[in-house]
């Protein structure tokens, strides 16, 4: 039997060992080390904001967004249900209830026409999730937040390099949180987060939370003699190794995003056939939207079709699972949210999904192998 194609592999561009190597014979190897700085002037420069903050993790950077924008008690954050658990966790741990909203069918996204009836008085903030890579509607939502006076967060975690209008993801909100997990696009070796502030009066603030509540940061460039304790914060300093290792994949960018790129549009045409045909379909790319091909994903006709694709390519040498449980149906979700409206379309389109393997180096022939096997599920006797 063919060996199995996994659903992801860490992308590794031939580059880490020696950065890896470089920074365990450097005398600055530790946090606020030389590939920190690196990546933090990168990301400024290319996504445009004041301040870009590496962290140890997405959920970390999401952490950070709830303390500085001082979340407590009783305050209500909307967001949709399907997501990760960290986008709720966030701002639970600061004592917020979340009100869950539905999502649209076509890009999996929350619906930007049911924020605001979910809106109350205690609405504090919207974090929205960038499914996939795949821009919410971000003018009717920063719109929205205006008018209300709430804070927006982008959860971009699936987002970089992806962009609404021609501007980056993770730019709109007052913060944007991305993710250098394994499975994203980019990697910093294993776990890796990123917060950027758009509003210039957080950053001073930002850089204190991130340092565990310390002036730290202002220390080590010499505004003061001393640094203390004046602040809430935690320990969310992304280290030194793997800052080093995202550089190595920052610097071989374009071509990961050529490759991810060719691999979603192959599987596009491959499966152009049972799309047309209406057995499957697939993620919708909206006007306005840019994806950066951080997932392929097909949808059945329902959980028992889903399901039996899956063990279909399972079966095959394929590895292809399904994505998030609705937080609204999980026992925390329930202790520490309620669904707002009603559920038309995040629990049915999320059992219809199924997710297609697409890494940094998914040869042609593994393409070719998953293309052919999708399609062969209907020909079973």
């Amino acid at each position: 039997m063919a060996a199995v194609v996994p659903f992801n592999r860490i992308a590794v561009t031939g580059r880490e060992i020696a950065l890896l190597s470089e920074v365990l014979d450097a005398p600055d190897r530790f946090a606020g080390g030389l590939y920190l700085r690196r990546c933090r002037q990168y990301f400024e420069a290319d996504l445009g904001c004041p301040c870009a903050l590496l962290t140890p993790s997405g959920t970390a950077s999401l952490e950070m967004a709830a303390i500085l924008l001082d979340i407590r008690e009783g305050d209500e954050v909307i967001m949709p249900s399907f997501t990760f658990v960290s986008t709720a966790n966030a701002f639970v741990l600061r004592g917020a209830r979340i009100v869950f909203v539905d999502i649209r069918p076509d890009t999996m996204n929350i619906d930007e026409t049911l924020i605001e009836a979910a809106m109350t008085e205690r609405t504090r903030a919207i974090v929205v999730v960038h499914y996939a890579g795949v821009a919410c509607d971000m003018d009717a939502i920063m719109a929205l937040a205006a008018r209300r006076g709430v804070a927006v967060v982008e959860d971009a975690a699936q987002g970089m390099l992806a962009a609404w209008k021609a501007r980056p993801l993770g730019t709109f909100g007052a913060v944007g949180a991305f993710s250098f997990h394994e499975t994203k696009n980019f990697s910093a070796g294993g776990e890796g987060g990123l917060t950027i502030i758009n509003d210039p009066a957080l950053a001073e603030r930002a850089e204190i939370i991130r340092e565990k509540g310390t002036d730290r940061s202002r220390f080590l460039r010499g505004q003061v003699d001393k640094y203390s304790w004046v602040d809430l914060g935690s320990s969310f300093v992304m280290n030194e190794i793997s800052a080093a290792y995202l550089w190595a994949q920052i610097e071989a960018r374009g071509q990961i995003q050529a490759e991810r790129l060719a691999i979603h549009a192959a599987y596009r045409d491959g499966l152009d056939g049972l799309i047309r045909e209406g057995r499957i379909e697939v993620q919708a790319h909206p006007e306005g939207t840019a994806h950066n091909a951080h997932m392929f994903y097909i949808k059945l006709r329902d959980i028992v079709e889903r399901d039996a694709m899956a063990a279909w390519l399972r079966q095959n040498g394929i590895i292809a699972p399904f994505h998030y449980v609705p937080l609204h149906s999980a026992q925390a979700g329930q202790a520490f949210g309620r669904f707002h409206g009603e559920d038309r379309h995040t629990t049915a389109e999320s059992e219809r999904l199924l997710r297609l393997p697409l890494f940094f180096g998914l040869t042609e022939g593994q393409q070719a192998r998953v293309i052919d096997r999708v399609q062969a599920f209907w020909q079973q006797g």
